[in-house]
């Protein structure tokens, strides 16, 4: 039988999500913890690869397995395994042809700059601090350019191995909440490091470091045209949809958090 589960994690002190020879991943961490609870070596699918520092408030993977628990059972299990950087929210059965990345079919993240001449001394791990005051009207309008299928070969980094660099944005927006700004942004998937390129292609225009518009630099489809990369540590994944699952996988509350 197959399980699917959502998780968050703090990515801070990982090498992104992926597993890697002489790292300390997430999917490490959760696949040695299943392997623990389950006496059986288990390797997971998962929605998205994030990067090192890189975060989630619902990231899901999926397994096979022959053992047969009630939900409950499943997180409590995982979860003592993991550190306290990561945890199990969910966990639920689904068809055997489920994929936890190839039946995606919108991915959302959102990115946190703090701006402020003072240096956010409790989220520095969370956000991006920019203390040059940010034009929001130019920032909104600029991010609009984003919307629709485009060429992002400009927004994609130069090691990105993805063979088409065609994408589409379904959704982008910015909320602002005292000296928060959050920029969320929804696709039918990414290329390496795009969401942190736009990001910060739009800070350089909004502080007039750059004189192109988003227009100009899709036009362009060259890398050298867009801005700085911006932190991983501003950048949260909200989570995958899927056409046909009735639970929920993806989190937009990160504003909601920010505010308490």
């Amino acid at each position: 039988m197959k399980y699917a589960a959502t998780i968050e994690y703090d990515g801070t002190n990982f090498s992104g999500f992926q597993r890697q020879k002489n790292a300390i991943t997430i999917q490490q961490r959760i696949e040695e913890s299943l392997e623990k609870i389950t006496n059986n070596k288990i390797t997971i699918n998962y929605s998205g690869r994030t990067d090192a520092g890189v975060h989630a408030l619902s990231q899901v993977f999926d397994f096979q397995t022959e053992i047969n628990r009630d939900n409950s059972s499943w997180i409590k299990g995982i979860n003592s395994n993991l550190p306290k950087s990561i945890a199990v929210k969910n966990i639920f059965k689904v068809p055997n042809n489920f994929d936890s990345r190839f039946s995606a079919i919108k991915r959302s993240y959102a990115y946190v700059i703090y701006n402020s001449k003072n240096k956010p001394l409790f989220f520095e791990n969370y956000c991006y601090w920019v203390s040059n005051k940010l034009d929001i009207s130019k920032m909104e309008n600029q991010l609009s350019m984003f919307l629709g299928k485009h060429d992002f070969s400009s927004f994609r980094s130069t090691n990105c191995n993805s063979k088409n660099p065609v994408k589409t944005i379904n959704n982008i927006s910015l909320e602002k909440k005292g000296n928060f700004i959050i920029l969320n942004v929804a696709a039918n998937a990414f290329l390496q490091n795009m969401v942190r390129i736009m990001i910060g292609t739009i800070i350089d225009i909004a502080k007039a470091e750059n004189n192109l518009s988003i227009k100009d630099i899709l036009e362009k489809c060259d890398r050298n045209f867009a801005g700085r990369t911006a932190p991983a540590k501003g950048l949260f994944f909200l989570g995958p949809q899927y056409n046909d699952l009735k639970q929920n996988t993806m989190e937009t509350d990160l504003l909601d958090r920010l505010k308490n």
